[in-house]
């Protein structure tokens, strides 16, 4: 019998011709598709469920390195800067993924209507990698398979989007999933700065305001955020805005002076400099290639 990973390779497959990132008919729904091995990639990994079908991919938040293989699950709670990279594809054997968003305020509303059990959360921070259990997968699987049968898809996507996420609570995710939906948790607080952060990444970073606009103590929020985010507030905004910087570059045509001007830096020599070990070189080269497709698009 034909497992749910294999119908999910399959179907990838046949959807994605060239390499790249795929959006999908389906709302909220993106495929993934890479025949040989890539070098680290800097984007923001916005909250959802990512997940590896085949190949492997690598995941630098911070100081902390994370593996995902075929078959694993990657739960993002928080709006994250990362570094990731394919570590494992060929021509016969592609990476293959997809990325689904995840809609908190149907989250909420069925986390309202499930038992939470004896599961705790125990990760310290919001980017969780575990294996996924056939029946989330088989969902997955009816979830793509629509495509092939759009009569039913408007009926039929909501409903299997709700099962997923009924099946992500009452797994290992849950209780991550519980803590980015309950008012006035940690999480939700910490998500709140991360939100006005990137709202506001060109101004000087106040701990005092974020702190107060958090509901901690000075010292309660910054350890709050590296837990969340693996990295401190200004580590944060930096990195918010080299992307941002990039972003800027790539779709006004902004030379490096203007675009790290725009978003808060001062000084050229110092933007070129952390732009470089952030993406690995400068920005008129790294512009240049991305130009030339020869990076692929930012991972969700």
């Amino acid at each position: 019998m034909t497992s749910a990973t294999d119908r999910l390779v399959w179907l990838i497959d046949e959807l994605v011709e060239n390499d790249g990132d795929e959006e999908c008919i389906i709302p909220g729904v993106r495929l993934f598709k890479r025949r040989e091995k890539t070098g680290p990639q800097a984007c923001l990994l916005a909250s959802g469920l990512g997940v590896v079908l085949q190949g492997d991919k690598r995941l630098q938040v911070g100081n902390e390195s994370y593996q995902a293989s075929a078959g694993h699950g990657v739960m993002s709670s928080a709006d994250l800067p990362i570094q990731h990279m394919v570590t494992r594809a060929d021509t016969g054997s592609p990476y293959l993924g997809i990325w689904l968003e995840l809609d908190l305020k149907t989250v909420a509303r069925l986390a309202a209507d499930i038992s939470p059990g004896a599961r705790v959360c125990t990760n310290r921070q919001c980017l969780m990698i575990e294996p996924l259990d056939e029946g989330l997968l088989d969902a997955l699987s009816r979830l793509l398979g629509l495509l092939q049968t759009p009569e039913l898809r408007e009926p039929l996507v909501p409903l299997i989007k709700q099962e997923i996420i009924v099946r992500l609570l009452n797994g290992p995710q849950g209780p991550l999933l519980r803590q980015l939906v309950t008012q006035g948790s940690n999480l939700q607080r910490i998500n709140a700065v991360l939100a006005q952060l990137r709202q506001n990444f060109s101004a000087p970073v106040d701990i005092t305001a974020l702190a107060n606009r958090a509901h901690m103590s000075q010292s309660s929020f910054r350890q709050y955020f590296r837990i969340v985010t693996g990295m401190s507030p200004l580590q944060y905004l930096k990195q918010m805005r080299l992307l941002e910087a990039r972003q800027l570059m790539l779709t006004e045509s902004l030379d490096a002076a203007t675009a790290g001007l725009r978003v808060g830096y001062e000084s050229p020599s110092q933007f070129n400099r952390e732009y470089a070990r952030f993406f690995g070189e400068p920005p008129l080269r790294d512009i240049k290639r991305l130009r030339a497709g020869d990076e692929p698009g930012a991972l969700r």
